[in-house]
């Protein structure tokens, strides 16, 4: 029971007792089947490594079904590397080129393709093993053979042995959230239309704590998710974006249950279109919850609940605009200013409407792309894309192509790392040069620090390997029955090793496989682990190397960098938003097309961003503390995005008025310097690894230069000058919102600047 509790604890759900389990079973088995039975030193090799990429290296996500299809196309593409690694074997030159190119085809084609950045380490083991191993075309056939009972086997093993449930951590927490978020809704609507019930008070705030609570057990589910893989699928991803936006969410609705809706209108007009809101928002919220709760549903019933929402939303702009230039029921002060407070109930429910079609929406998508066919995952084809395959991964590949981009730094310097250990193994001559190779593989991490650091664990674990190897093989002697006993249970160890101990934990174990495995093929005692300790050294040489040459900068400071270009071209998205709803103002000022390619801009490096967010979770080694805050700094960039998009919804649509709004330019335009001046601070700072500027205080000229710049409206009794008055008032809302983030983020960048790491967290 002991040993069952230590695995819970540092192998959940069994994820590596599982795989190693598998390999466990069938490695042997196919390798004794290869030697033994057919009598064929390739098909033995081959069926074995094979055996070992598909089960051990890989662990496809979703559905059994889709896990097949996955486990299908990594055959075929392995067959296909293994054809290629054996025809490009030799000369020397060509070998090591050969692997350099592929091995950045492998690794960039993760930032197009979850499925092949899940499947990136077994497609390379598919190619090292072959070109580094010299053949001809005389033995392609028992290496494909070998290749092909491999794949056959491991299909049957994850099908038969132990299937994987599907492992969705995030998915019940996200479910709960929306459930709890939909009753907070009702109850506040509910409170809302009977003001001063005292039962539907308390209703309300118990609702209110419900939901504070399941955000935040949300919150917790995603922070101790212990492995985050690299290649997160579509759907994947999108969940993971709703923790951040479900927590958005609840800020916003806590916003709006402390505004007081003005009862200026006759009949309440505003009060009864901001409970519509309060009630189709919940409305989504429940049918988001129904979809997200199904794997690969239809979302026709939740696009029925959005369209509804977008009714209330347009409503309660209706109302608002209705409202009559006193806009309140407070005595004194000028109209212009008290027509402006009068507008932030409409604001808010504007700002609730479109948190929770953010929301639906990344829902929505979620439920298109478990819809997709195997083919359609494999190409990155998102739900939507009307292009072809070739046209969408060229898309989607062009947003990591640039100097900032991680996954181009980690493809380019895997490259060089794989082709330049494959060059030294083959000049240097050393015994099994395929270890040289993986031992590059194994080690190479995204700097020099963290590299070294991989290596001298490495290294020691290695050494120690090779003692208990020594000390095994001395017991056991020439008594290959004994081996063959021993063999499974080493590879059971060797599989769990890295993930439940650590990474110098699963190299000696690995090192003990590997004496055991070639004690088998060619009987040479002990001394197989002196020939390990020399290859695994060489790898790690050349990792070393590597590291230090390309980029020798960590993750922290890859993601740094990453954050301060995705702030900077998401204020400058918002900017552009903020100018195209001016143009709409002054059609003799500079009306003109929306600013696609800034969102294009902002939307690329929010996914390098993404991308190096993800490596930095998934990186070994040292964590700044704490993961929440470098979390939030990471959603505030989508805070940003969503207030530009809300203001470009806001303005599409509008006509242009031709009139002079130079009092309305001063106004925004002074909102957007100032966030424009302190996030571009901020970006600076981060790539200077210097502390964040200090959040700008609430600008208290704000509002009333928004009441001057529409203070001329409020006699006009034209709806479209009016119309445009609210949406003046309400863009510089949204920028005020951009200015709160700039608090939820300061903490976090703190821990992404000079603070020093914490203590290493287990491997």
């Amino acid at each position: 029971m002991r040993v069952v509790a230590w695995l819970k604890r540092h192998d959940p759900d069994f994820a590596a007792l599982r795989r190693a389990g598998r390999a466990a079973i069938v490695m042997p088995l196919l390798f004794a089947f290869g030697g033994l039975v057919i009598g064929s030193p390739d098909v033995a090799t081959f069926a074995a490594f094979g055996s070992f990429a598909m089960l051990l290296l890989v662990d496809f996500s979703g559905p059994l079904l889709d896990r097949v299809q996955a486990q299908l196309g990594l055959a075929a593409a392995g067959a296909v590397l293994v054809c290629v690694g054996t025809l490009l074997s030799r000369p020397v030159w060509l070998s090591a080129v050969a692997m350099a190119v592929v091995a950045f085809a492998v690794l960039f084609a993760g930032s197009v393709s979850s499925v092949m950045a899940s499947a990136s380490t077994s497609l390379l083991l598919a190619f090292i093993l072959p070109v580094t191993l010299p053949g001809t075309v005389a033995s392609l056939g028992p290496r494909l053979l070998g290749w092909g009972i491999a794949s056959v086997v491991a299909v049957v093993a994850i099908v038969v042995l132990w299937p994987a449930p599907t492992r969705e951590p995030l998915r019940g927490p996200a479910v709960d959230a929306c459930r709890a978020l939909a009753a907070r809704l009702h109850a506040e609507a509910a409170a809302m239309l009977r003001a001063g019930n005292p039962e539907l008070a308390a209703e309300r705030d118990a609702a209110t704590r419900e939901a504070d609570a399941a955000v935040a057990a949300l919150h917790r589910s995603f922070l101790n998710t212990p492995y985050r893989p690299t290649g997160l699928s579509t759907s994947a991803r999108t969940i993971v974006r709703l923790v951040d936006e479900l927590t958005w969410l609840n800020a916003v609705i806590e916003q709006f249950e402390h505004v007081r809706i003005p009862a200026a209108v006759p009949g309440g007009a505003v009060h009864v279109a901001a409970f519509e809101v309060k009630s189709a928002a919940a409305a989504v919220l429940e049918r988001g919850a129904d979809l997200l709760g199904r794997h690969g549903g239809d979302p026709a019933e939740l696009e029925a609940a959005l369209d509804l929402l977008g009714e209330a939303r347009g409503a309660v702009e209706a109302a608002t605009m209705a409202l009559p230039a006193s806009g309140a029921t407070e005595e004194g002060g000028r109209a212009a200013d008290r027509f402006v407070a009068s507008l932030d109930p409409g604001f808010r429910a504007q700002e609730l409407a479109q948190a929770t079609t953010t929301v639906a929406v990344n829902i929505a998508l979620t439920a298109r792309a478990e819809r997709r066919s195997w083919w359609q995952r494999v190409t990155g084809r998102q739900p939507g894309d009307l292009a072809g395959p070739v046209a969408v991964a060229a898309e989607r590949a062009s947003g990591f192509v640039g100097w900032n981009s991680v996954w181009l730094r980690n493809s380019i310097r895997g490259a060089v790392a794989l082709g330049l250990a494959v060059l030294l193994a083959n000049l240097t001559g050393v015994q099994h040069s395929f270890w040289v190779v993986l031992g590059t593989l194994s080690v190479l991490r995204s700097n020099a620090l963290s590299t070294g650091q991989t290596v001298l664990r490495g290294v020691i674990g290695t050494a120690i390997g090779v003692l208990l190897g020594a000390a095994a093989m001395l017991a056991i002697g020439d008594n290959r029955v004994v081996i063959w006993v021993l063999l499974p249970i080493a590879i059971l160890v060797a599989g769990i090793a890295p993930a439940a101990i650590s990474f110098a934990a699963g190299q000696a174990a690995f090192t003990i496989l590997l004496v055991l495995l070639f004690n088998l093929i060619a009987p040479s005692g002990w001394t197989v682990g002196l020939i390990r300790i020399e290859d695994i050294a060489l790898g790690c040489a050349v990792s070393l190397l590597v590291g230090a040459l390309f980029w020798p900068r960590g993750a922290a400071a890859a993601l740094r960098q990453a954050l301060a270009q995705a702030y900077t071209e998401s204020v400058d998205y918002l900017a552009a938003s903020v100018a195209f709803g001016l143009g709409r103002c002054d059609a003799a000022a500079h009306d003109g097309p929306e600013p696609r390619a800034q969102a294009l801009r902002a939307a690329a490096a929010a996914r390098r961003l993404d991308d190096a967010f993800r490596t930095y979770l998934g990186e070994r080694g040292s964590k700044r503390r704490p993961l929440a805050e470098v979390s939030a700094s990471v959603s505030g960039v989508a805070g940003v995005r969503s207030a530009s998009d809300a203001i470009l919804d806001l303005w599409r649509g509008q006509e242009t008025v031709d009139a002079d709004r130079a009092d309305a330019h001063r106004a925004l335009d002074a909102s957007v310097a100032r966030l424009d001046d302190w996030y571009a601070r901020l970006a600076a700072r981060l790539l200077e690894r210097k502390g964040p500027p200090p959040p700008e205080p609430a600008d208290a000229s704000a509002r009333s230069r928004l009441a001057d710049a529409v203070e001329r409206d409020l006699g006009d009794a034209h709806g479209n000058v009016s119309a445009t008055a609210v949406r003046i008032v309400w863009t510089g809302d949204y920028l005020d919102v951009v200015r709160r983030l700039e608090a939820v983020i300061v903490g976090p960048v703190h821990t992404l600047g000079t603070d020093l790491p914490t203590p290493s967290r287990r491997e």
